[in-house]
């Protein structure tokens, strides 16, 4: 497992995000709402606040995902998974979560609403060029390659 270290800037009474167990790929990101809680309707969605700003090292990204759980048990997903932080963006993380399910979801100040990835990211090289080699599967797209 390799480490990386993240700086984090949290507001008063922000949760740092704690990874579940040893093995865990992503820690758990919380609410930061200290005056109240935020009611998602169903097919609602809304920016949740964390409370962290982080600094990353550069060639990591953040991804912000959905609570596996949280999705199962409640229909609660984040809309844009995974969401990126960028390593040289200083702001806010914030998540959109959506209400999925038929019923109202309460969000409080100190759940549980994500998880957070530090994955290392590459910066490729576009080239044009105007043709590309064949391979078995070519064109084939969107279940080509079974259901």
């Amino acid at each position: 497992m390799t480490d990386c270290n993240v700086r984090l800037m949290l507001e008063d009474g922000a949760s740092i995000p704690v990874y579940g167990s040893e093995l865990a790929a992503g820690a758990d990101l919380h609410a930061y709402l200290p005056n109240g809680s935020v009611v998602l309707k169903p097919m609602e969605r809304a920016l949740i606040p964390t409370g962290i700003r982080m600094a990353l090292p550069a060639g990591f990204e953040a991804q912000v995902r959905p609570r596996s759980g949280l999705a199962a048990k409640s229909g609660i997903t984040v809309l844009n998974t995974p969401g990126t932080v960028d390593a040289d963006y200083r702001g806010e993380v914030k998540v959109i979560l959506i209400n999925l399910s038929n019923e109202d979801f309460t969000v409080k100040n100190g759940d549980r609403i994500a998880q957070l990835v530090i994955a290392p990211c590459i910066h490729a090289q576009f080239t044009e060029v105007k043709t590309l080699d064949e391979t078995e599967r070519g064109e084939g797209g969107f279940g080509s390659t079974g259901v």
